[in-house]
């Protein structure tokens, strides 16, 4: 439903056509054509779409199910179509005489106004190679350049290459460039907002290269946008329009840009030493300057003159806050209906355990959704093994809804097994605030009587408290490893005696004489 949401928002809030929203989602032009249409029938607005949640969106556009109509007709052969058409200086055919003679083998084919839309198509396969015209504010090409600038640590005495970003606009060639530590999905973003806010506006449609921050694969299949780019152009209401793989034609301005950046500005730091990557960007800014104010001799105006009369103007203005970069992950809510991100635990209400959710955080906050809906909003924690839990999110009395999970069953299971489990899972319950979020750890800790036995846990818990090392991960070291067993065997004896012989069922040798 994510597809759909974004085909309503580029053709109700951005007015674009059906022929460009195929081309930004990779969605057949038929698709996104019924998807509009049976919007339209609605009579919704995309802020009451934007309520729904993927349940409700679903049955709102699909009620039913169609049928697909799958076309019978026979293909022509356009290779052959193709290499008639090459010779026709000498041969004078024509693709109407084509057409006739494939009509003639299939009486049932295509009409001549279907054949020459499907000729077009496979023409356009073709490695098309054109002049393209630019319309004013509607085209960003982006890339980097494949030369790189040494960044010296003073102290250290290593040397890192700072990478550098360029952006440039389609109709007037306005160029902004931007050094980084990496290439990396959280650089690359900040380098955009950056651009952003250097043009005073936003394109219509950005034309990224194919690499993994912005564009996860682009093949016949479509096209599918990393999560946290595409959140970015959402935010400012930007279109991704990739580049296809290998194809430098697809965005000639931004070769041409790249080209002209290492000549102009690069190539000068070639003697020149930087230690840091904003010292860097304070040189690259003063050039920058230069180049977009140098008189481009064909036209007899300058980048920047260019940019005032072509692009300003039809930008898009800036959102109100600058985007604060996102990450996403896909998560399922654990038995103390709380999800773990990156080794801290966020709650969300109780009826969501076991469900999937999605989590979009930043640097300052925590936002997990389910169906596109709303649930939960923490701010993001930060030292390993934080909890936050809403109260508003836990049972009443806060008991664990199951019956196969209480504090009372996990007591129990402890008894069966030693006197060191039942201490430990003790232990565990007053580390935390509310017992459901000791569950896991218990259970975790518990289970390994059935692959290592209740003698072997308990000589390894006992251990465990004596090196105060009672976390899952060490408690599954010692079994693995035996480190119990480093003692002599008198004090291996006398610990067993101890465990498993001092209580009244144990009747002794006595009994016997």
């Amino acid at each position: 439903m994510k597809l759909v949401r974004d085909i309503i928002k580029l053709h109700s809030d951005m007015g674009l056509s059906i022929r460009r929203i195929q081309g930004a989602t990779g969605v057949a032009k038929s698709t996104v054509a019924d998807y509009i249409r049976r919007f339209n029938e609605l009579g919704l607005s995309t802020q009451q779409i934007n309520v729904l949640d993927d349940d409700a969106l679903r049955q709102q556009f699909f009620p039913d199910i169609a049928s697909v109509v799958v076309s019978r007709k026979a293909m022509p052969n356009f290779n052959y179509i193709y290499q008639e058409l090459k010779r026709r200086k000498k041969t004078k055919v024509t693709l109407y005489l084509l057409w006739e003679e494939y009509k003639e083998d299939n009486p049932d084919g295509y009409q001549y106004t279907q054949f020459r839309v499907h000729y077009r198509r496979f023409m356009k396969k073709l490695n098309p190679s054109m002049r393209q015209t630019h319309l004013a504010g509607e085209k960003m090409f982006v890339d980097y350049s494949g030369v790189t600038i040494p960044i010296y640590n003073q102290r250290t005495g290593e040397v890192e290459y700072a990478q550098i970003f360029i952006a440039v606009l389609g109709a007037s060639g306005y160029t902004f460039v931007h050094a980084t530590p990496s290439q990396k999905q959280e650089d690359f973003i900040y380098s955009h907002v950056k651009c952003y806010e250097f043009f005073g506006g936003v394109p219509r449609t950005v034309v990224p290269d194919n690499l993994k921050s912005a564009i996860i694969s682009n093949n016949k299949n479509g096209i599918v946008v990393n999560e946290s780019y595409a959140d970015l152009n959402h935010h400012y209401g930007v279109v991704v329009d990739p580049a296809r793989p290998r194809k430098p034609k697809d965005k000639p301005k931004a070769e041409q840009g790249v080209q002209a950046i290492q000549r102009y500005i690069l190539a000068r730091f070639r003697h020149h030493k930087f230690f840091s990557v904003d010292e860097l960007n304070e040189a690259i800014a003063e050039l920058l300057d230069r180049y977009n104010n140098k008189i481009v001799k064909h036209l007899q105006k300058s980048r920047t003159e260019l940019f005032h009369e072509l692009d300003a103007p039809y930008l898009n203005p800036l959102p109100a806050n600058s985007y604060v970069y996102k990450q996403f992950k896909i998560a399922k809510v654990n038995q103390d209906y709380h999800i773990t991100l990156e080794k801290c635990n966020y709650s969300v209400p109780y009826k969501y355990i076991k469900e999937e959710v999605e989590i979009r955080y930043s640097t300052q906050s925590v936002h997990i959704y389910h169906k596109n809906k709303l649930i939960a909003t923490h701010p993001r924690l930060r030292r390993i093994g934080e909890t936050s839990t809403l109260h508003e999110h836990m049972p009443n009395e806060h008991q664990y809804v199951s019956e196969k999970m209480n504090p009372e069953r996990l007591r129990s299971w402890a008894k069966n097994i030693g006197e060191y489990c039942s201490v430990f899972v003790e232990d565990a319950f007053e580390e935390v605030d509310y017992k459901p979020q000791a569950y896991r750890k218990i259970v975790a800790v518990l289970s390994l009587a059935k692959l290592y036995g209740n003698t072997e846990l308990e000589l390894a818990l006992m251990y465990a408290t004596k090196m105060r090392t009672i976390t899952t991960k060490s408690i599954k070291s010692i079994l693995d490893k035996k480190l119990y067993l480093s003692k002599s065997a008198n004090n291996i004896q006398s610990v067993q005696h101890s465990l498993f012989n001092n209580h009244s069922n144990i009747r002794g040798a006595d009994e016997y004489k």
